[in-house]
């Protein structure tokens, strides 16, 4: 069963994940709870705005799926978990799904070899160990192997990471893990073994530090425009440092989307759980959205009142059709509730949600 893994969640990244690795010559069954996802799956059908999945799917020959969890059990003795794992308004993560998985797995027949679960999904520091305590006497081990990915370019981040990050249960388990990244990825990635708690500080303090940096740009940034210079001279002189080189050292709107901004949520959560302040993690988001402010401040000054601006593209990254946290949405709205006429030029799915949610708010023009 060497050549065998079980993915369990074929959603977006659980789905590219599992192309990757049937690419890379891996038998790959994928377990999803919804029957009609999974049969448009199997028959090929399946649409996806990810690029490169539709194409993949197509002609793969070792991947299928399934909705039955001993399906899983059966195929390989590893097991990615790629679950959704949202955040609470708290700011704390949902490890519901993974909780049912536990639950569902646990009534199954003890397994009479290793087997070895790999959580995927962001989970707060400390939430592995919990689960490997849970199923350590069902001859379970636990590991947590999150990934690094950016929405639109899931498959290419997947085939080249900078690095691997696994939390492992066991040596055994990191083993597997790693020999199964050697062998799928294309590039040469660091791979970087430790204990699950000391991978769950990883993944989100590697997001905190990204926004950090990106809050920091426009910080500066802002003071410089405030200052009569362009702050992309300033910041591409101090991204030339090699201290601090030129990655997220942008100046344009904040941060956004379904991870950095409750990863930093996160971190500053689980330190005060702990009781070691992370206030550099509440500067960073106080800093984002003063810098909206600004935005929104530098563009009244500089328009007659009531004037018309278009915005293009107001996802929280271009290319992709998620809304979550824009700070360019979160621009266009402030406009307009100042009366200024916005016409959002979008695509014809973007545009779509925004007319639901936000009717005569924008005018909208397609792409």
């Amino acid at each position: 069963m060497e050549d065998n893994i079980s993915v369990i969640g074929i959603g977006k990244l659980g789905l590219c994940f599992s192309l990757t690795l049937e690419n890379a010559g891996y038998d790959v069954l994928g377990i999803d709870v919804c029957q009609e996802y999974v049969d448009e799956v199997n028959n090929k059908t399946l649409l996806s705005c990810e690029p490169d999945v539709e194409k993949r799917l197509k002609r793969a020959v070792n991947f299928r799926a399934s909705t039955r969890l001993s399906d899983g059990l059966d195929h390989s003795d590893i097991l990615f978990v790629i679950v959704a794992t949202p955040s609470y308004e708290s700011g704390r993560y949902d490890h519901r799904q993974v909780e049912i998985l536990c639950d569902e797995l646990l009534p199954l027949p003890k397994p009479k070899v290793k087997k070895h679960l790999v959580i995927c999904c962001t989970v707060m520091p400390g939430y592995t160990d919990t689960i490997a305590e849970k199923m350590k006497d069902h001859n379970y081990t636990v590991s947590y192997n999150p990934e690094f990915i950016a929405q639109g370019t899931i498959m290419r981040d997947q085939l080249n990471p900078d690095m691997v990050l696994i939390g492992e249960g066991s040596k055994e388990a990191g083993d597997i893990i790693e020999k199964i990244y050697k062998n799928h990825t294309n590039n040469d990635p660091a791979i970087c073994r430790m204990k699950p708690i000391e991978a769950e500080i990883t993944k989100i303090s590697l997001n905190c530090f990204c926004t950090t940096k990106i809050a920091f740009a426009n910080m500066i940034g802002d003071i410089v425009r405030n200052s009569g210079g362009d702050p992309a001279v300033v910041l591409d002189a101090i991204g030339s440092d090699t201290r601090v080189n030129h990655k997220y050292l942008k100046y344009g709107f904040g941060y956004g989307g379904p991870c950095f901004p409750r990863d930093n949520r996160a971190l500053s959560i689980y330190a005060g759980d702990i009781e070691c302040p992370a206030e550099i993690s509440k500067a960073t988001d106080v800093s984002n959205s003063l810098h909206l402010e600004e935005q929104v401040k530098h563009f009244c000054e500089n328009n007659t009142e009531g004037a018309a601006v278009t915005i293009t593209s107001v996802t929280y990254k271009p290319g992709t059709t998620i809304l979550e946290e824009s700070q360019q949405l979160l621009y266009a709205i402030k406009l307009a509730e100042k009366g200024f006429k916005v016409t959002i030029k979008d695509n014809e799915t973007v545009i779509h949600m925004l007319s639901e949610k936000y009717g005569s708010m924008f005018d909208y023009e397609k792409e």
